[in-house]
């Protein structure tokens, strides 16, 4: 087994603290990364104060993972040592099912391996995520970092920019297309500079007038204070496509006003409890869609990666020491932030005092 030294949670009501733990031996296939930068999504919250219901304890967080590899087994052909590279919210799927051989493995019909509180394929156990200073990955589920992106910045592209770009690009944001940003966030923000990149004209709707120059500053053509009724009502049934990122309940009817007939909004946020209904109204008299995506595949998150290399796109981040988590995750439920925390793998203290949490196995307890 490889030990790891990295930061997690023993119930919902924890700080995270120091831990010691076990990664799987690796296989022929594994790639062995030494974890430099790590994300903070706010997924990661969700899942340590067990907000979502499906936690099992203990859990080390962080799917926004960038490294260096440090050793490959003798069957992988696409890293070698040294190279930089990302891991994301997926670890492994099923392979086999008609999503995983279309290449989407996130909507995997057997259900996709989380890279932490996910259950373990080889050893039966749980998934240990990106808080932490090393990591063990099948090569089919590791990503090539752009040289030209500072890997910091690039962390949370790993999340937060393929759970955006993998809509904007279904729905065929481009040229032509006026397109939608609902949220100024770690999602949202993404989302404007993607649009924008992509050629659409690009519209970002917030509900803090102070976010105004910001929203321009990262590619808005246009910038729309939603809680002003007149500021909405100048583009009611004009929108191919809005991308809602907003992580917290709220009316989507302002919204579904604002599309053209037969456009689609699709939602991205994962609040942890749901929006109210929409008017049937708003959706039948427009032939108007919603829905929803979640994250993108391998190969999607990979042309993700190399778009915004050729663009030069990365996220707004703040550098954080590891110790300052706890206090960044109560920031971060204030949209303390603009707009990403990244964990500055450098600074953990491997010295420190930890419980040694061996190898986690399913007899842990949820709730």
């Amino acid at each position: 087994m490889l030990q790891a030294f990295g930061y997690g949670a023993t119930s919902a009501t924890d700080p995270l603290n120091p831990v010691r733990f076990e990664r799987r031996e690796p296989r022929p296939q594994d790639v062995v990364i030494d974890i430099l930068y790590c994300g903070v999504c706010h997924s990661d919250l969700h899942t340590v104060r067990n907000e979502w219901g499906n936690t099992v304890y203990p859990v080390v967080p962080g799917h926004e993972i960038v490294g260096r590899v440090s050793a490959v087994g003798d069957a992988v052909t696409r890293f070698s040592p040294g190279d930089m590279v990302g891991v994301g919210c997926m670890v492994n799927s099923c392979q086999h099912c008609e999503s995983c051989a279309e290449g989407l493995e996130q909507y995997c019909e057997n259900g996709f391996i989380a890279t932490y509180n996910g259950e373990e394929m080889h050893t039966g156990g749980m998934t240990f995520g990106g808080y932490a200073d090393n990591i063990v990955v099948d090569e089919k589920f590791v990503l090539s970092i752009p040289a030209n992106l500072d890997p910091a910045a690039a962390a949370p592209l790993l999340c937060a920019g393929i759970t955006t770009y993998s809509p904007l690009r279904h729905w065929q944001a481009g040229p032509g297309k006026k397109v939608g940003i609902v949220g100024l966030g770690g999602l949202g923000h993404m989302g404007v500079k993607l649009a924008h990149a992509m050629g659409a004209h690009t519209v970002l709707f917030t509900t803090s007038p102070n976010k105004v120059e910001d929203g321009k500053r990262l590619g808005a053509d246009e910038v729309v204070v939603s809680k002003d009724p007149d500021a909405m009502a100048q583009h009611l049934n004009s929108f191919d496509f809005i991308l809602n990122t907003v992580a917290a309940p709220h009316n989507l009817d302002p919204f579904l006003a604002l599309l053209r007939r037969e456009g689609t909004m699709t939602l991205v946020g994962a609040p942890a409890e749901p929006h109210p209904s929409p008017h049937v109204f708003n959706l039948i008299f427009k032939r108007r869609h919603l829905a929803g995506s979640l994250i993108g595949g391998i190969a999607e998150t990979q042309e993700m990666l190399d778009f915004c290399g050729q663009h030069n796109i990365v996220c707004d981040i703040e550098m954080i020491p590891i110790a300052a988590i706890n206090e960044a995750y109560e920031r971060m439920v204030k949209s303390d932030v603009k707009y990403r925390f990244v964990i500055d793998m450098a600074s953990l203290d491997k010295q420190a005092n930890a419980p040694d949490l061996g190898a986690n196995t399913l007899q842990g307890r949820t709730g």
